[in-house]
């Protein structure tokens, strides 16, 4: 994944997820945060939570270069007000109900279980938090070069032409990702496709088509080669706390008042 990021369309959605976790990071309020995997995306920059965590599943993220998504060179990994973790994404070390936002910038495509990354995600998150989830779309022009990529492999053309997206994990349909979260209570606030420009590997003919995102967004907004998706973990049956719940129990306490009429009236 991380030199696929540093190939021109890599750089192209690279910029288009930065500025799209910007926006959705930038209103969510709390006091802990997590980013699941792709240190080079700094998805909690906007964000102001003091407690802040990068979970990475492989090697430390400080040894790892980050891709710049404007000049496309290889710059040093950022510093951040965050701590570094190194864990499995199904077996999160944190307490249930513990957190406030959760970011899976393509996580749950290069987890070993993504149902269970997803459940695990749903454990960590208190009631009412958010979980900002990224993710290729197989339903768009990059996703069907992908498809007809592997096929080639499977059937033994061209074994060892690389794929145009990255090789490593599987893509997730936006309806696909939508059913498995409304299973874990889970409400879709908001989601945005992006990256309508064909599959090129030129930068040049990238450039060219800059045009064709404003379009795209408009006329054909389910088949961006990405999307970002906003969801919220509903709990039901929630107990009422603070003042709402003195003001219940007060209400219990009160005498009801009882008018007492004599006989002959």
């Amino acid at each position: 994944m991380t030199e696929w990021l540093g190939t021109p369309p890599g750089r192209y959605l690279l910029a288009w997820e930065q500025a799209q976790l910007d926006r959705s990071v930038a209103d969510i309020f709390g006091f802990h945060a997590l980013q699941l995997g792709l240190p080079e995306l700094d998805a909690l920059r906007d964000n102001r939570m003091p407690h802040r965590w990068l979970a990475t599943d492989h090697t430390a993220p400080s040894a790892n270069p980050a891709v710049d998504p404007v000049g496309g060179s290889e710059v040093p990994v950022p510093a951040r007000a965050q701590v570094l973790l190194h864990c499995d994404f199904d077996a999160l070390p944190f307490d249930s109900q513990s957190l406030d936002l959760v970011v899976l910038p393509h996580a749950l495509e290069l987890a070993r279980d993504p149902h269970l990354a997803l459940r695990e995600v749903e454990r960590v998150l208190m009631p009412e938090g958010r979980a900002v989830i990224l993710g290729f779309n197989p339903n768009s022009l990059w996703g069907i070069r992908q498809h007809l990529g592997r096929l080639r492999r499977r059937i033994g053309f061209r074994p060892g032409h690389p794929l145009f997206l990255p090789s490593d994990g599987e893509a997730i349909g936006y309806r696909r990702l939508r059913d498995w979260l409304r299973l874990l209570s889970f409400e879709v606030e908001a989601a945005r496709f992006g990256g309508y420009s064909p599959p090129f590997h030129s930068q040049r003919w990238i450039d060219r088509f800059d045009w064709i995102e404003r379009i795209g967004e408009r006329w054909w907004p389910v088949f961006g080669a990405v999307y970002v998706l906003v969801a919220v973990k509903r709990v039901r049956g929630m107990r009422l706390v603070g003042l709402a719940r003195r003001q219940r129990q007060a209400a219990k306490a009160a005498q009801a008042v009882v008018s007492h009429r004599q006989a002959g009236d």
